[in-house]
C-alpha cells in the first residue's frame, strides 16, 4: 500500500509534531507500507528527526516553509500539491497539522484520493485565528477522517467535526536504557525540563522556583532543553538571579534520550499542552514528573502522588517550589513515582500506536 505523508516543514524543525511525524512514518515503513514524505521545504531540506531509510522525501520549495504563506504562495502550493499527488497516485494521503491538511484537502477535491487530517494542537490555538478555524471546519468536511490526540480535545470541537474524528495518541519511544531517579553517587543530581522557549511553556516560573530553593539543594542543578523566541529573556533571568552555575540552557538536541537517562526529576511548567509528549517521554524513562494541576495534557499524564506531583495554579512559583522540594529531598518517592510513571505510559509505546494507525488506514481506504 502506498501512502503519502505530508507536513509543512521538517528542515531543522525540532518540534513535537515533527518528531511524531518521523516516528509514525518510520513505524509504518517498518510494517511494509510504501511511505513517501512531502513538505514545502527548500528542495535540499532534510528532516531534523531521521526518517526511515526506505522513505523518499520530496520538497516543493514554494515560499518560506517556516513563515506564513502569502495568498499567491498558498494558491501555488495548492496547485502543485494537486499536480504532485495526482502524478504519484497514492492510495491515501495523511496530512499533519492544519498548515498542511487545509491546502491538501482543497488540492485533492474531486480526485477521489482520500485524505486523513492529523491535528496536533489544542483548539485554544484558534481563539485569535477565526479565519483559520473556519477553514479548519470547511476543510475538515473534505477529509475522510481527522485524528486528534485525546478524547478531551475531541470533545472541544463541533459535533459535525467530531463525527469524523478518531483518537490517535502520540507515540512514545520505548527506552533502551532507563533513568536512575535515585541519582548517581559521583554525579550531581539534575532537574530536567524540555520544551520550546515560548510563553505557553512558562519556563520563567521554573527558573524562579528553582532559584528560590537552590541553596537548600546545593547538589542539584536545573537543565532546560529547548530553544525559541524567549531565549534571551530566559538567559537574562538566569543572570539576574545569579544562577549561571546552576541553571543551564544548552539548546536543542537530536539525542534527547541521553538527557532523560542521566537526570533524576522532570518538571513541565506549561500553561497548556495538547498531549505532553516531553512529559510522556520522561515518564517512559522512569522519571517522576511535576506539572500543574490546571494544565491540560499534563494533568492527564501525571497522577498526583502516584507517578508525580501536580502543583496548584494559584501561586505558581510557590506551589512549584514546594513540589520540587518534596521530590528533590526524597530519593524513595522519586524511585516509587518513577516506577509507576513507566507503567502509566506503556500504552503509548510505538507498536501500539502504529497498530491504531494501521486500523485507521484500513478503515479509511475501505470506505
Amino acid at each position: 500500500m502506498k501512502i503519502l505523508f505530508a507536513i509543512k516543514a521538517l528542515d531543522n524543525i525540532k518540534g513535537g509534531a515533527e518528531r511524531v511525524f518521523a516516528d509514525t512514518t518510520r513505524g509504518l515503513a517498518e510494517k511494509g507500507y510504501a511511505i513517501n514524505v512531502l513538505t514545502f521545504d527548500h528542495p535540499d531540506g532534510k528532516s531534523f528527526y531521521p526518517l526511515d531509510y526506505a522513505i523518499r522525501q520530496n520538497n516543493l520549495g514554494i515560499g518560506d516553509s517556516k513563515k506564513s504563506a502569502t495568498l499567491w504562495e498558498t494558491l501555488k502550493r495548492i496547485y502543485h500539491l494537486r499536480q504532485y499527488v495526482v502524478r504519484e497516485k497514492p492510495d491515501l494521503v495523511v496530512a499533519f497539522m492544519h498548515s498542511m491538511f487545509i491546502p491538501m484537502s482543497i488540492a485533492l477535491l474531486f480526485t477521489g484520493i482520500p485524505v486523513i487530517a492529523s491535528e496536533h494542537i489544542v483548539p485554544d490555538h484558534y481563539k485569535n485565528r477565526r479565519f483559520e478555524y473556519v477553514m479548519l471546519g470547511i476543510c475538515g468536511l473534505f477529509c475522510k477522517r481527522i485524528t486528534v490526540i485525546s478524547r478531551r480535545i475531541r470533545k472541544t470541537y463541533p459535533a459535525f467535526l467530531r463525527r469524523r474524528m478518531s483518537i490517535v495518541p502520540n507515540a512514545v519511544k520505548t527506552p533502551k536504557k532507563f533513568a536512575k531517579p535515585e541519582g548517581f553517587k559521583t554525579k550531581r543530581s539534575v532537574v530536567l525540563s524540555v520544551g520550546r522557549f515560548a510563553p505557553q511553556k512558562d519556563q520563567q516560573t521554573l527558573i524562579v522556583a528553582f532559584a528560590q530553593i537552590a541553596d537548600k539543594f546545593p547538589d542539584w542543578d536545573l537543565r532546560i532543553i529547548g530553544d525559541g523566541p524567549l531565549r534571551k529573556e530566559l538567559e537574562t533571568l538566569v543572570r539576574q538571579l545569579d544562577m549561571e552555575s546552576r541553571i543551564f540552557l544548552p539548546g536543542t538536541t537530536s539525542q534527547i534520550d541521553k538527557e532523560y537517562e542521566r537526570v533524576q526529576l522532570f518538571v513541565i511548567p506549561s500553561l497548556y499542552e495538547s498531549f505532553g509528549l516531553a512529559t510522556a517521554e520522561a515518564m517512559s524513562f522512569g522519571l517522576p514528573a511535576i506539572g500543574f494541576r490546571g494544565c491540560p495534557g499534563t494533568n492527564e499524564l501525571i497522577q498526583h502522588k502516584k507517578n508525580g506531583l501536580l502543583a496548584d495554579d494559584d501561586n505558581r512559583v510557590a506551589a512549584l517550589k514546594d513540589c520540587m522540594s518534596t521530590l528533590m529531598k526524597s530519593e524513595k518517592l522519586r524511585v516509587q513515582y518513577g516506577e509507576r510513571a513507566r507503567s502509566a505510559v506503556e500504552r503509548y509505546y510505538p507498536e501500539k500506536i502504529v497498530t491504531i494507525w494501521e486500523r485507521l488506514i484500513q478503515e479509511t481506504i475501505g470506505r
